[in-house]
């Protein structure tokens, strides 16, 4: 019996001593950690820096979250533009469409009179697969003439004619001019929300006031109004098409850049 309970104690001892030298869990360790944050956060003497950020409200700046949008699975509707029009180029409504500014003599609105007769101009462009091409098939010898000095740039844009500026809402696709021997060529293509009779209208009032003849042509939902200026030689065209998204392309040549 003796030499039983030497054995059983022999083999009870080792058990033993690894019950008392057993480490925690880390499950227990991790209960530990949370009881003391959540006892810091709460507790009268918690840190003040982890309290205010485990509970003050998040805030948002909607402004700026309504900007988030680079990363968007979806693209916004429409591109923001960087055109920059001049402070002369009238307003828009909400609905796209241009406010007349300044009197008449500033060349607010007028409505265009309706296309007379055949649309040359419309082949012209439907021929021309560049600006430049445009440019170099106009019938104003000036225009023609300078033609192949054009170099693209839409910084071009802030050199348009002052009479002849960029609609309101405008989004620049492609523009280029030239200005050297002579030549102040500017070429410019861009896009707007407004329909065309409201863009030709806008364009009119302006010519018209500045001295340009208007002729207005159409042919199968394209137009085109051009003119000259007998006192210093001064011709435009400006095309209008309605693209497949259902914005008015509008392109225009003018001669008489800054």
């Amino acid at each position: 019996m003796i030499i039983r309970a030497r054995r059983l104690a022999w083999l009870i001892g080792p058990l033993a001593l690894v019950a008392c030298g057993q480490k925690p869990s880390a499950e227990s360790n991790i209960d530990s950690l949370d009881a003391e944050l959540a006892g810091n956060a709460t507790g009268n003497n918690g840190d003040p820096a982890l309290r205010s950020a485990l509970q003050d409200q998040i805030m948002v700046d909607p402004a700026l979250a309504g900007q988030s949008n680079n990363d968007a699975i979806r693209p916004p509707q429409q591109p923001y533009s960087g055109a920059l029009p001049p402070d002369s180029v009238a307003g828009t409504r909400s609905d796209g469409t241009a406010t007349a500014s300044g009197s008449s003599s500033s060349g607010g609105a007028k409505p265009a009179p309706a296309a007379s007769g055949d649309c040359p101009q419309c082949k012209v462009k439907n021929d021309s697969v560049t600006l430049g091409a445009l440019a170099s098939r106009q019938a104003d010898r000036r225009t023609a003439g300078c033609a192949n000095r054009l170099r693209y740039s839409t910084g071009w844009v802030q050199r348009m004619p002052a009479d002849l500026p960029l609609y309101p809402d405008a989004r620049v696709d492609e523009a280029a001019g030239a200005a050297d021997n002579g030549c102040s060529l500017r070429v410019v293509s861009f896009s707007t929300g407004a329909s065309i009779q409201t863009v030709l209208d806008w364009y009119y009032g302006r010519v018209t006031a500045a001295g340009y003849s208007a002729e207005h042509q159409a042919n199968d939902g394209q137009h085109v109004l051009g003119g000259t200026r007998g006192r210093d030689g001064a011709a435009y065209m400006i095309y209008l098409d309605t693209r497949r998204d259902g914005r008015t392309e509008v392109d225009i040549v003018a001669n008489n850049g800054n």
